[in-house]
């Protein structure tokens, strides 16, 4: 079966391997991990605190998008779901820094809302997407 391509924001050309990996999820885990990345600039100010919790949301909040990249070039189908569900695991490891963050008063809810509701997207897609490879028939392969 041939390979899709398509163009996204900021020049990067994803590909579609049968249809399993969405390029939705990798466009938007990429830009979830930006606003991470700005997130956690704007947290390292804060205090030791924040510092630490910013430390960890920026590893598991840029992981999720690494890993659904990771992904897309799988060479076989444990390959593939053993990366999606890692970037599962780090959407759940992401939500609790996110929530941590809001009970500890180092942000409102307001100023992380986007990124919180976001999180909670893209776990929802990774699972279908694994659920999805899971029932699959492709083997892998090119």
């Amino acid at each position: 079966m041939p390979r899709k391509s398509r163009k996204f924001p900021y020049g990067v050309l994803l590909e579609s391997v049968y249809n399993m990996a969405s390029p939705i999820i990798s466009e938007r885990s990429f830009e979830f991990a930006r606003r991470i990345v700005k997130l956690c600039e704007r947290l390292w100010n804060r205090g030791l605190a924040a510092r630490k919790v910013a430390d960890q949301l920026f590893d598991s909040g840029t992981s999720i998008g690494a890993n659904a990249a990771e992904s897309r070039g799988g060479q076989t189908k444990p390959d593939f779901l053993a990366k999606l569900a890692i970037a599962r695991k780090e959407s759940w490891e992401t939500i609790f820094w996110l929530r941590l963050a809001i009970a500890s008063e180092i942000v409102t809810k307001e100023e992380v809302a986007w990124e919180l509701d976001e999180a909670q997207q893209l776990r929802a897609m990774i699972t279908q997407a694994i659920k999805t490879g899971q029932s699959s028939s492709w083997r892998g392969g090119s």
